[in-house]
């Protein structure tokens, strides 16, 4: 099949590749629509590998996606052909203690898209597992789609945090998973979120999803303005969505006594942690790894209008010009926030 095909660091191909996937009685055989462009994706074209993930032989990209079903498993029964539906990218382990814990997402031999040496799916069709598989209300279109995965790490954050009706939050970081994350938090129940970040465009987009309060952290004090809104108190919930050294030290500032700090962002080195400052405060401390068990929660908010991702879909290329889209990913202009690739 024609794919788009990352050779080694720094270099893509749109070629053929062969890539066997026989057909299980509980799998799947999706005709692939759109694929969103990940940050992670963009990390191994330019540098051929994230942390222990190296790409040691040629990957075909992409983990982000929706499509419609051509063919259905003999033990499926839940999903048929024609149906319209975005895919859980993980494949755990079934045996695997973690996932018969309820925490797949924790499973060491999961399956990722798109993760070496795992082929990802911008390419025509993909074989998975039905119970990956998750069915698009009627008015969610496949862009929309697509973009279910950053947002279930959005929606596992804010599991996490155990936002209660009312709740503050602060977030920083507005790139696509601090969004995410605003727009999980929002939908949970937060009456206002604090969005933290550097890039004007970025504050200007993310105060158009509900009722946010931005801070260009170049130019103000993020604390100052917690403790104006809050009163004093500090905010409940701290989701650090940069990964940024600095501001994952600052995070015990900002949240209030007993309030709850998630951490989301990848740093690329060991953050300093103010462990006293957590202390004094009794914050409870959470961390996420992608996601689990939140995809169907998602859709359904969604579908209902209390979660709208359309404004986060900001390029779109077709699949033709899949190399021009990712050459434009690596130097996004700060006005973009999602890249998505059309395959029909």
């Amino acid at each position: 099949m024609h794919a788009l095909v990352l050779e080694k660091a720094a270099q893509l191909c749109l070629r053929d590749i062969d890539i066997p996937e026989p057909m299980g009685t509980r799998d799947v055989r999706i005709g692939i629509c759109t694929v969103g462009v990940c940050g992670s994706d963009v990390h191994y074209y330019q540098h051929g590998r994230i942390g222990p993930f190296v790409v040691k032989a040629p990957m075909v990209l992409g983990h982000e996606a929706s499509g419609v079903i051509i063919e259905v498993g003999s033990g499926v029964t839940h999903l048929k052909v024609g149906d319209r539906v975005c895919m859980e990218p993980g494949i755990p382990d079934p045996n695997h203690r973690a996932t018969k814990l309820g925490m797949y997402n924790l499973d060491p031999s999961v399956r990722f898209w798109a993760t070496p040496p795992v082929h990802g799916v911008l390419r025509p069709t993909v074989v998975h597992p039905a119970d990956f598989t998750f069915r698009l209300p009627d008015n969610v279109s496949f862009a929309e789609g697509a973009i279910v995965e950053p947002l279930a790490v959005g929606m596992h954050a804010a599991n996490k945090a155990q936002v209660k009706p009312g709740d503050i939050a602060v977030v920083i970081g507005a790139g696509p998973i601090g969004m995410v994350t605003t727009l999980a938090a929002l939908a949970a129940g937060c009456s206002r979120i604090i969005v933290s970040d550097v890039q004007p465009p970025k504050l200007a987009k993310v105060a158009t999803l509900g009722p946010v309060t931005v801070v260009n952290a170049a130019e103000q004090d993020l604390s100052a303005v917690v403790e104006e809104v809050t009163e004093g108190w500090g905010a409940d919930i701290v989701f650090e969505a940069s990964g940024n050294s600095k501001a994952g030290l600052e995070v015990f500032q900002l949240v209030c006594p007993g309030g709850r700090v998630v951490f989301i962002g990848m740093p690329g080195e060991p953050l300093p942690y103010d462990v006293v400052g957590a202390q004094v405060k009794e914050a409870r401390v959470e961390h996420v790894f992608r996601y689990a068990h939140v995809y169907p929660r998602a859709l359904a908010l969604m579908g209902s209008g209390k979660i709208n991702v359309k404004p986060l879909i900001t390029d779109t290329f077709p699949f033709a010009d899949s190399l021009q889209a990712f050459d434009f990913a690596t130097k996004m202009p700060p006005s973009s926030v999602k890249v998505q690739i059309e395959l029909t």
